[in-house]
């Protein structure tokens, strides 16, 4: 038995005439959007609204960037503008956390006790050594 392998499963089917399910929802919904304008609004305000939605919607249906959807462009600049961005190239000093030491009593250095005695030999031997050099 041989079965069929799916060939350009990367193309999206044509349900609309020569619209995709998801260009024919993008456009039903801006004509829509745009029909509630017309019947609400004054014509010069839904003039001022219908164009951008329009270009929104025909943007959303046909335009890719780089052979993507639109709509992956406007979602990678939302994330853009709301994430929080690590910049490598500014550093920052690292933050020092000061320790407290604890405190602990001065204690003198142990300085030997001479007596006078002591210091004239020490003295006396090292003139000694100094003339025998």
């Amino acid at each position: 038995m041989r079965y069929q392998v799916p060939q350009f499963i990367e193309v999206e089917d044509k349900i609309f005439g020569p619209l995709t399910l998801k260009q024919f929802v993008y456009l039903a919904g801006g004509g829509g959007l745009c029909l509630a304008f017309f019947t609400l609004l004054p014509f010069y305000i839904f003039v001022t609204l219908a164009i951008p939605v329009m270009a929104l919607s025909l943007a959303l249906a046909f335009y890719r960037v780089n052979d993507r959807p639109f709509l992956t462009s406007i979602e990678h600049a939302f994330g853009f503008y709301t994430n929080s961005k690590l910049y490598l190239w500014k550093q920052r000093p690292p933050e020092l956390v000061q320790k407290q030491a604890a405190i602990q009593p001065i204690t003198p250095a142990m300085v030997p006790k001479l007596s006078e005695s002591r210091l004239k030999d020490l003295a006396w031997s090292l003139n000694i050594k100094q003339t025998n050099e």
